[in-house]
């Protein structure tokens, strides 16, 4: 499937909206996620102690998920030629920008509700271990 021309504006929308998806996973697995933690750590590392500007500047972009995001939809024009509104180099500029913004809106609300997650389950656990030393005072309690 090839994507649509400018005429097909409603269809090269889906195509905004579906394909910032890979992007949002790949950019958020590489900065955020367990399996990229080693290289991540040596990236970080290398952001805030190399010699040169160009190079902390090259390595911060493993780190940062916007910086990355902008490398992944390059890769991601590239290999399905998407372009916005325009057929022309222009669509892939239009393109390129509104697939970095709809790609950081999921990381954003995907980062987000990790966050929440994560609060409701040490809330829970909080309140199980209340409960806990409830029950073991009422055991003890002369009955």
């Amino acid at each position: 499937m090839h994507p649509p021309d400018s005429s097909q504006w409603l269809l090269q929308l889906v195509w905004l909206v579906v394909l910032a998806i890979p992007i949002a996973c790949a950019a958020w697995t590489v900065t955020h996620e367990e399996v990229f933690r080693e290289p991540r750590e040596y990236c970080a590392e290398r952001a805030q102690d190399a010699p040169r500007l160009t190079e902390r500047k090259f390595f911060y972009l493993f780190t940062c998920e916007y910086c990355f995001s902008h490398y992944v939809t390059i890769f991601f024009l590239f290999v399905t030629r998407y372009h916005l509104l325009l057929d022309d180099w222009r669509g892939y500029l239009i393109a390129f920008f509104a697939l970095v913004a709809v790609a950081n809106v999921y990381m954003s609300s995907f980062g987000r509700l990790r966050q929440e997650v994560k609060v409701e389950k040490l809330e829970a656990k909080r309140k199980e271990k209340v409960l806990e030393q409830v029950e073991r005072v009422g055991a003890q309690a002369p009955g």
